[in-house]
C-alpha cells in the first residue's frame, strides 16, 4: 500500500479550489508517515492506524467488532462458516480503512483460534484472496511480548515485580515481570522473565460452562478449573517471594479487564480516556465481579460498559482473573486498554527509527572520510 503518483484529478484539484483533496492525501500531509497494526482474535478483530509521535504515537484511525471467530472451536477443532462470514466482514472494513489512508507499512496477526483450529491456515487464505490482507499466525510467546511491548508505560517499577495478564477469547497469556533495577543488570526494565499461555479463554471457557440460574456455584467452578491450569505452571518459582511480600502488581489488558473498569467507574458509556491506566483494588475487582455475579444476562446486557456481545462472556473473563488472584495475588490492578496492537506499533515504528539512525551515521561516516580524502 506504498503511495503512487498522484492521479490527474488530485493535480486538477490544485487549479479548481471547490475541488477537495483525497482524504487519502490529506491524512500524508497532516500527520506524516502512517503505521497499521491488526489483530485478528478468538473475539475480537481490531484494528489501529498511527502516525508516531516524540515519546509513542498518536492514533489516527481505529476499528473494533467482536466477531467471534472461536465460536465453537473448542468441540469442533474447525472455525465455522458462520463465525469465518462475520471476521471475513471485519476485515473487509480494515483493509478498506487501510487502503484509504494509504498506511506506510502494516502488520497483521492472528493469534489462538488460526493457531488451533484445523483449518486455520485454509481460512487465512481465503482472507488474502478476498480481502488482500496477508496475515501472520504468531506464537503465543509472541503474543505474550507484544502485549507487554503495548502497556509497558503503565508499569509501576518501584514495585518489585508485575504480572502482565492477557485474558483473550481463546487463552490467556501470563508474563512475570522483575521491575527490580539491580536484577536487570541496567537492561530494560520490562524483561519478561517467566511466562505462560493457557488454553482458556473468555469463549471457549463459556462453551465449557454454559451459564446455569446457580450463577454461585456455577462462577466457583469457572474460578476452580481456571486455578487447577494456572497452578499446574511451575516456571514462575522465582517470583513466589516478591508476591508474598505484596510489593506487585496486575497489568490487564483485556476486555474483562478494561470492562471491570468502566463498571467500577458506573461510565454511562465506555470511554477509554477514563478507563486506561487507572488502579484498581483488590476490594475494587472483587465488589465489580460480585455487582455483574448478581445480574441476570439480560441485566449485564443493560451495562453500558458490557453491552448484549459481552454480556455472556464478561464472567467468564472475570473468574479467570479471579483465578490468577488465587494464585498470584496482588493488591492492585492497573487496567490497560492497550496491548498487543499497540506492541505491532511500536515495534514497526522503533525498527524504521533505528534503521533511519543507522543509515543517518553511516552518511556521515561516508562524508567525513570523503572530506579526509579530498
Amino acid at each position: 500500500m506504498a503511495d503512487g503518483k498522484m492521479p490527474s484529478s488530485a493535480r486538477k484539484g490544485r487549479r479548481n479550489k471547490k475541488r477537495r483533496q483525497p482524504a487519502s492525501a490529506k491524512t500524508r500531509s497532516k500527520h506524516g508517515p502512517l503505521y497499521g497494526a491488526l489483530d485478528l482474535g478468538t473475539n475480537n478483530c481490531r484494528l489501529l492506524v498511527a502516525t508516531p509521535v516524540k515519546n509513542g504515537f498518536r492514533v489516527i484511525d481505529s476499528y473494533s467488532q467482536i466477531v467471534r471467530l472461536g465460536e465453537g472451536l473448542s468441540l469442533s477443532g474447525v472455525l465455522s462458516e458462520a463465525a469465518m462470514d462475520r471476521a471475513l466482514d471485519a476485515l473487509k472494513v480494515c483493509a478498506a480503512k487501510l487502503k484509504r489512508h494509504r498506511v506506510r507499512r502494516i502488520r497483521n496477526v492472528a493469534t489462538q483460534a488460526c493457531r488451533t483450529a484445523d483449518n486455520g491456515a485454509a481460512f487465512l487464505e481465503r482472507v488474502q484472496q478476498e480481502t488482500g490482507l496477508r496475515l501472520q499466525t504468531i506464537t503465543s510467546e509472541q503474543e505474550a511480548r507484544l502485549a507487554v511491548r503495548g502497556c509497558v508505560d503503565l508499569l509501576d517499577t518501584q514495585c518489585d515485580a508485575a504480572l502482565v495478564v492477557d485474558i483473550g477469547g481463546g487463552s490467556t497469556e501470563l508474563s512475570w515481570i522483575d521491575c527490580r533495577p539491580e536484577m536487570n543488570g541496567g537492561k530494560e526494565k520490562h524483561q519478561i522473565k517467566a511466562s505462560i499461555s493457557l488454553p482458556m479463554g473468555v469463549v471457549n471457557m463459556a462453551e465449557r460452562f454454559p451459564e446455569e440460574d446457580e450463577r454461585g456455584a456455577w462462577f466457583a467452578n469457572m474460578r476452580s478449573y481456571a486455578r487447577d491450569l494456572i497452578t499446574a505452571y511451575d516456571g514462575a518459582h522465582e517470583f513466589e517471594p516478591l508476591f508474598a511480600k505484596g510489593n506487585v502488581h496486575f497489568i490487564g489488558t483485556s476486555g474483562a479487564v478494561t470492562s471491570l473498569g468502566g463498571v467500577h467507574l458506573n461510565l454511562p458509556r465506555y470511554i477509554r480516556s477514563k478507563v486506561d491506566g487507572i488502579w484498581l483494588s483488590r476490594r475494587d475487582t472483587d465488589n465489580a465481579i460480585a455487582r455483574l455475579l448478581a445480574q441476570s444476562l439480560d441485566e449485564r446486557a443493560q451495562e453500558p460498559c458490557i453491552g448484549k456481545e459481552r454480556a455472556d462472556l464478561v464472567l467468564a473473563g472475570c473468574a479467570i482473573l479471579a483465578a490468577i488472584q488465587d494464585v498470584w495475588p496482588a493488591p492492585r490492578i492497573r487496567v490497560a486498554d492497550r496491548g498487543l496492537r499497540e506492541g505491532l506499533l511500536l515495534g514497526m515504528m522503533g525498527s524504521d527509527q533505528r534503521r533511519a539512525r543507522r543509515k543517518a551515521q553511516g552518511s556521515r561516516f561516508s562524508s567525513s572520510a570523503q572530506n579526509k580524502d579530498e
